[in-house]
């Protein structure tokens, strides 16, 4: 079977490299490696989507799929007063996650291994953020669409970004069928950011 950034245990010769960059105005380094996902530079969809998230300083934040870890402590930084749960299936990409929150000095954050959202059972959040694994498969989105309205709290935002030529519009179905508020907050070469928000009832 071929490896796949969604494997849980990669066994990809590791090709450690160290990415340079700038996200929300702040320098950061990033060790990335073979067998995750967007190893040579930080996607193009996961920047358009850390320029666009909004999130309040002591916000509860949960960054599904967080891959070596950009969006997550990118969001970290937004919300000094808050705190973010990290968590991705891929196990090698949980300590790169872990090792690049000690290195960029990102203390507000916790790093855990997780099939979907199985690792955060009772948890709420303010904030849910995903740049969803599309190669997983529809099924495996939308389950994360689904996991993730039960685990915002009330007024809270699943912040997601997709390519049209991803099935942007069937996630934006799906979206819909769940959410009372879905909203396009911005489209950037073909990637979409969408906002979903619990609003209270």
């Amino acid at each position: 079977m071929s490896q796949h950034y969604y494997s849980q245990q990669p066994d990809a010769r590791h090709d450690r490299r160290t990415l340079n960059t700038v996200l929300r105005g702040k320098s950061l380094k990033f060790i990335s490696d073979a067998g995750v996902f967007s190893k040579g530079d930080i996607d193009y969809g996961s920047r358009v989507l850390i320029e666009s998230i909004e999130i309040p300083r002591n916000a509860a934040v949960l960054d599904v799929g967080c891959g070596y870890g950009p969006i997550g402590i990118s969001a970290a930084l937004l919300a000094p007063e808050g705190h973010v749960t990290m968590i991705d299936i891929n196990s090698r990409a949980v300590e790169l996650a872990r090792e690049n929150a000690g290195n960029n000095g990102v203390k507000n954050i916790t790093v855990k291994e997780s099939d979907v959202l199985s690792a955060v059972q009772g948890q709420k959040f303010d904030v849910i953020l995903t740049n969803p694994p599309i190669r997983a498969g529809k099924a495996v989105v939308h389950q994360i669409f689904e996991q993730a309205y039960e685990h915002l709290n009330e007024g809270g935002a699943l912040w997601i970004v997709i390519q049209k030529k991803q099935g942007a519009p069937s996630a934006v179905a799906k979206l819909e069928s769940l959410f009372p508020a879905v909203e396009e907050v911005t489209k950037d070469k073909g990637y979409r950011i969408i906002k979903a928000q619990k609003i209270a009832e």
